[in-house]
């Protein structure tokens, strides 16, 4: 049961407000924002998705920089309110085209209209963009994409590659094209988010692939859409699936822990061919989730080193290595490694040459911190920082500082080797031929090493 639910900028500005019971103060949104912006409890650096004030529940998720909150007095499952928040911002996202402050604020009365629809007195009705078309009858105010900065994993499909065109992630699900026409066209991506641990040698301790097929559709008439995947695919460890299909599970196959399938997906042929059939419902929506904990190599190999330099200095060296083909580049790299608590100042030295890099010491949580615009593949990347001290390093160095985590987006490259084989429309005329986009992507999701 939810009391308030309300969207703030990162400044702080309420952009969307909905007091659903009148159970819970009008300044929330206010309390919320400055605990949010001053959490410095414990030392962390965020607030939890979830935390108390004053005997009011606050639940949050930040999308694309815009912070969504609910709020309730009463008890009720955090996962299912932050599953809700998610969900919320996927079906404004799927009217809006674009989720972003200035398309909020123009499209406020749209907003509040599909808002009352989702929630009653509290209660969550429903989150389905195809349920709610029968419902809402407001059309979209449309913004301008380009003018965007972009963020999120959206983003990076709009970089000037030729392999789709860059309104694939900003249309809504109701306007049409101008002159009425509406372009026939489907986006499935393939969306991996990839966990390692490695080990001060180097060694993988573990490695973890969370993956999810994502469809978006704009076909009209809701045509049959059969998707194939790899023949070679087995779901469960033993080789075998949880449909008692049997593999030829050799070295190259892919080898998937467990999966699930929208309620939409009906899995006929999927024993015999792996072959999916679905009607896609409007808006963006999760054909297949699926893990993977069968080994693979990692995109980035990290090598550091931190090590005494004289009285009161420490010197530390941080090497990236790119272990995927030249003709993929990875996108907003950020390495961070903690240092020991007692670090005052830390210089940098980059490589003879680099370029869109950016270094900076965090004084506060005394952080490195190290950009890269991009790298790409088989090429390494090396910083070097000397440390100053403000007193005696009495214990081991590489005890207190590290390990060193980092974050990547690499387009059109996917590490399980999970595949899109061919993606069939059922066809309502000889001259139907809808435009069909397939885009995979790889994203750190807790990418470590030890020192």
């Amino acid at each position: 049961m939810i009391s308030q639910f309300f969207v703030l900028s990162q400044r702080g500005d309420n952009i969307v407000f909905r007091d659903y019971r009148g159970e819970v103060a009008k300044g929330s949104a206010e309390i919320f924002f400055r605990k949010v912006k001053f959490w410095k409890e414990d030392g962390q650096e965020e607030a939890p998705p979830v935390f108390n004030v004053d005997g009011v529940n606050y639940f949050h998720v930040k999308v694309v920089g815009l912070l969504f909150v609910a709020t309730t007095r009463v008890n009720v499952s955090p996962s299912l309110v932050l599953e809700l928040l998610q969900r919320i911002a996927r079906v404004i996202k799927d009217y809006l085209g674009v989720l972003s402050e200035d398309s909020l604020r123009k499209n406020f009365v749209l907003v509040y209209e599909l808002l009352d629809e989702v929630i009653d007195f509290g209660y969550v009705q429903t989150t389905s963009t195809e349920v709610l078309k029968s419902y809402v009858f407001n059309e979209p105010i449309v913004v301008d994409a380009a003018r965007l900065q972009p963020l999120g994993p959206a983003a990076i499909f709009m970089q000037g590659t030729k392999r789709m065109p860059g309104t694939a992630v900003t249309k809504s699900v109701v306007a049409n094209e101008p002159g009425g026409r509406k372009r026939e066209e489907v986006f499935v991506d393939i969306i991996e988010k990839i966990s390692v641990t490695f080990s001060s040698s180097g060694y993988i301790l573990t490695s973890e692939i969370d993956g999810t097929i994502q469809m978006k559709s704009y076909l009209s008439g809701n045509p049959e859409i059969r998707l194939a995947l790899n023949e070679d695919l087995s779901i469960g460890r033993g080789g075998g699936t949880v449909y008692d299909y049997r593999s030829s599970s050799g070295s190259g196959a892919v080898i998937l822990d467990d999966c699930n399938f929208h309620e939409s997906v009906r899995l006929d042929s999927f024993d015999m061919d792996r072959t999916l059939s679905l009607v896609p419902p409007d808006g963006e929506f999760p054909v297949m989730n699926y893990r993977m904990t069968q080994e693979f190599k990692p995109p980035f190999r990290i090598n550091c080193l931190i090590e005494e330099a004289g009285q009161l200095k420490a010197e530390v060296i941080i090497k990236v290595r790119a272990e995927f083909p030249s003709n993929i580049t990875a996108n907003t790299i950020a390495v961070q490694m903690p240092l020991p608590k007692y670090t005052t100042r830390a210089s940098f030295e980059l490589e003879p040459g680099a370029v869109g890099q950016r270094t900076d010491f965090k004084e506060a949580n005394k952080k490195l911190e190290w950009g890269l615009k991009k790298i790409v593949g088989g090429s390494e990347h090396t910083l070097r920082a000397k440390l100053t001290f403000s007193q005696e390093s009495h214990a081991n160095l590489t005890k207190e500082a590290g390990p060193v985590s980092m974050t990547f987006t690499i387009p059109m490259y996917n590490v399980s080797r999970l595949q899109v084989k061919y993606l069939q429309i059922a066809k309502k005329s000889s001259s139907y031929n809808p435009y069909r986009w397939v885009r995979y992507v790889t994203q750190a999701n807790s990418y470590v090493a030890r020192i």
